[in-house]
């Protein structure tokens, strides 16, 4: 092969690459700024109790839910663990899995003086559901912001509460598990295969 044939192919080459590579980003680019959520959720949580719900465990429940919120926004991971029970569950979206009150309190403890200190948590509040007169299940979205900036347009996790009437009467977590939503892949799955998008976000 001569060196005009070699130079032919390198730059063909490199074309294909740079044509592939600003398609790529651009299929990214456009599966990224057509992948908000259509169902963000509600503000205020006493907007999912349900009708034909207890009224004060349904407002019961969205205080503990605003104790968590603002235990965190304190740093104070004593009052962050009073939200759960003895025995609960906390998944986070890193797949870190704490196991009681004792885990969930000191693995905060820490978080709140490294990774997250000084940070917020917003949310918006999908669906309560009581399954019986002693647990009820809250779903929703959240993430943490820092606090010079104001709260996050869209929040980047759903999450999953799993909450009881402790012994003493009062409603506590029992789980916690929280997602991390990859907006992209999302967006290329509902691409891909209509039927796999939720009802919410048809």
């Amino acid at each position: 092969m001569n060196t005009r044939t070699v130079k032919t192919v390198k730059r063909a080459t490199l074309a294909t690459a740079a044509v592939l590579t600003l398609g790529a980003a651009g299929a990214y680019l456009y599966l990224d700024t057509t992948s908000e959520v259509r169902r963000p959720g509600t503000e205020a949580c006493a907007d999912v109790i349900p009708a034909g719900a207890n009224r004060a465990d349904g407002e019961a429940v969205c205080a503990t839910l605003g104790a968590l919120t603002a235990a965190w926004g304190r740093g104070d991971a004593d009052a962050y663990g009073r939200q759960f029970t003895e025995n609960a569950t906390y998944t986070t979206y890193v797949g870190s899995h704490y196991e009681g009150r004792s885990d969930i309190t000191e693995g905060h403890r820490a978080l709140f003086e490294d990774f997250v200190k000084g940070t917020k948590l917003a949310a918006s509040y999908l669906d309560l559901r009581f399954l019986g007169k002693d647990a009820a299940v809250l779903t929703g979205r959240g993430d943490d912001y820092s606090g010079s900036k104001p709260s996050p347009a869209e929040l980047s996790k759903v999450q999953t509460y799993t909450l009881v009437r402790d012994t003493d009467g009062t409603w506590r977590i029992a789980a916690f598990h929280n997602t991390q939503r990859h907006n992209v892949m999302e967006r290329f799955s509902f691409l891909y295969s209509p039927a796999t998008a939720p009802k919410a976000e048809k």
